[in-house]
């Protein structure tokens, strides 16, 4: 059953006041991902979604002022594709603007070299760097031409020549590493 205050009429006013808002909740959740960290969003596990599930119910209510009608609704979604629209068109003209916002990528090893003031600033543990070589077939970081932290939060890493690798890197899935007895 539809309810009827769902289709009630709104003021053009009430909804310019919800578009505002919904932008202002964009940019206040782009500055705090941004804040959190490269690492930070690509790494969800089952308590981040849960608690960006919580933030969006959260943001909503925000957005829409608690109002469950439909004008109100269409204009809400409506800004926030707008705004992701922008946003991409901006960052598409101003390179600059989209590193300052997005970051850019990061050397955290080079030539074998593990930068550590940089995993530092990353919030890299030696584990999740260890973790990334082994997971590209790279015995350690000490085996790595280059690792790099990607803007979205993956890790990169180029094996020296004639490093010691535990995968052929043409095929997709190598062997696993013999276990040592």
């Amino acid at each position: 059953m539809i309810h009827l205050l769902a289709l009630a009429p709104v003021s053009g006013t009430r909804v310019a006041e919800q578009a505002a808002k919904t932008v202002v909740v964009v940019v206040v959740l782009l500055v705090a991902f941004r804040l959190t960290g490269k690492r930070g969003i690509a790494q969800f596990n089952v308590y981040d979604l849960a608690m960006v599930m919580a933030l969006s119910n959260a943001v909503q209510n925000a957005m829409t002022g608690g109002l469950g009608n439909l004008p109100v609704g269409l204009a809400v979604s409506s800004t926030v594709l707008v705004v992701t629209w922008l946003v991409a068109r901006l960052f598409a003209r101003d390179t600059r603007l989209e590193e300052r916002v997005l970051g850019s990528p990061t050397l955290l090893v080079n030539q074998g070299q593990v930068l550590t003031g940089r995993l530092e600033r990353q919030r890299i543990t030696d584990a999740q760097l260890d973790e990334a070589c082994r997971e590209h077939g790279v015995n350690s970081p000490t085996d790595c031409q280059l690792v790099v932290l990607e803007v979205d939060g993956s890790l990169s890493v180029v094996p020296r020549a004639g490093a010691t690798t535990h995968r052929d890197p043409s095929t997709r899935h190598g062997d696993p590493p013999p276990i040592p007895e």
